[in-house]
């Protein structure tokens, strides 16, 4: 399967949008993901994503270029740069923010460029504690395969374990072609697969797919694509879900009910807050 990018607005940014869509819902895991930019910020057009709340997920950001400050209810405070993953896992209920750190607010002219990845918790942890996790790139496992650079952004693959901590089994992987090279899957992942290109093109069974398309393997874990010089791509699944997941706005859930009741308590504002933060964003509708 093949997906193209389907673009909506974020206050002062256009984003795509890969994940869902109507034929495809989930892959292994990952229920959502957006494509920021690539785009510029300053010196007077920033990113100012007010609070807002998550449940029953993690939201994964990881950036290409540019800096993202990220705070949230649990009192995490972290500024996520190129490479860095920030991973807040929502449990059973979270608040957060995402803005443009006051050292790029200098008048100057800045990249930004990124993903934000939302990850379904398994249903035995729907519920638990929320909390941010931060790893650094400098942490995060590298390695070559042929022509090809790897980066093990989260959970297990080529051998291989990030040191990000995950709840489920899955896979998040870079992969970067500066002289092009063939990407063999077999036998190295579990699960649904998805490849999506940031950069460059991919070459498969005679379809050629380029930035901003997503492809989806038809068959679990067994796979290859032939990567065009200067390609980026990010590669990720695992196993499906044995339940079902529902989505209303930014919340995830195996149940109907429970995404109610999150709707519920954050019109009526009982969401844990962002410590001296007072920006609240209405549910869709303004309901």
């Amino acid at each position: 399967m093949i997906v193209e990018e389907r673009s909506r607005d974020i206050g002062n940014f256009l984003v795509g949008r890969l994940l869902p869509f109507r034929k495809k819902r989930q892959v292994g895991p990952f229920t959502f993901i957006d494509h920021m930019g690539p785009s510029q910020i300053g010196p007077t057009r920033y990113m100012d994503v007010d609070q807002h709340p998550h449940i029953g997920l993690s939201t994964l950001t990881y950036l290409l270029a540019g800096a993202i400050e990220h705070r949230d209810s649990t009192g995490a405070r972290q500024i996520i740069g190129p490479g860095d993953v920030g991973f807040m896992t929502a449990g059973r209920g979270v608040s957060h923010t995402e803005r443009t750190p006051a050292h790029l607010r200098d008048g100057g002219t800045y990249p930004v460029h990124g993903y934000q990845v939302w990850v379904a918790l398994p249903q035995a942890q729907e519920e638990m504690a929320p909390r941010f996790d931060f790893v650094p790139r400098a942490e995060l496992p590298r390695w070559t395969e042929g022509e090809l650079e790897l980066t093990l952004i989260a959970g297990e693959g080529y051998g291989r374990r990030s040191p990000l901590p995950v709840y489920g089994p899955l896979f998040m992987i870079e992969v970067v072609a500066p002289r092009g090279g063939r990407l063999a899957i077999k036998g190295q992942l579990r699960g649904e697969i998805a490849l999506v290109v940031t950069e460059g093109a991919v070459d498969n069974a005679g379809e050629r797919s380029g930035a901003g398309q997503m492809l989806i393997s038809k068959v679990a874990d067994e796979c290859t694509a032939d990567l065009q010089a200067a390609t980026r791509l990010l590669m990720f699944g695992g196993p499906a879900l044995p339940e079902e997941r529902f989505l209303y706005w930014n919340f995830v859930s195996s149940s109907k009910a429970r995404l109610e009741r999150a709707r519920e308590d954050w019109q009526n504002h009982r969401f844990p807050r962002v410590p001296d933060d007072n920006t609240y964003i209405p549910l869709p509708g303004g309901r």
